[in-house]
């Protein structure tokens, strides 16, 4: 049930992220919406690393979902509008 949990939380954290930064994504609301689901897993770890979050999980609130799927969204402009430039 926690992994579940953990996806409907990424889900809507790739939501919001594509939300705050709106623009044209090479690979659509699917990959946004992975991204999202990565993006939790990042801001689990970030959380922990911090000590904010629970040592024993990986999975952070929705704020540091959003903030995980933030970073791997600019990333992921980043890497990709690079490579169909070249």
């Amino acid at each position: 049930m926690h992994f579940i949990w953990m996806l409907i939380i990424g889900l809507i954290a790739g939501a919001i992220a594509k939300a705050i930064m709106p623009g044209r994504d090479p690979g659509g609301i699917i990959v946004t919406m992975l991204l999202g689901i990565a993006g939790s897993f990042v801001g689990g770890l970030l959380a922990n690393t911090l000590g904010i979050g629970d040592n024993s999980d990986n999975t952070a609130g929705l704020i540091g979902s959003v903030i995980g799927a933030l970073i791997l969204l600019f990333l992921y402009r980043l890497i990709v509008g690079r490579r169909r430039t070249l």
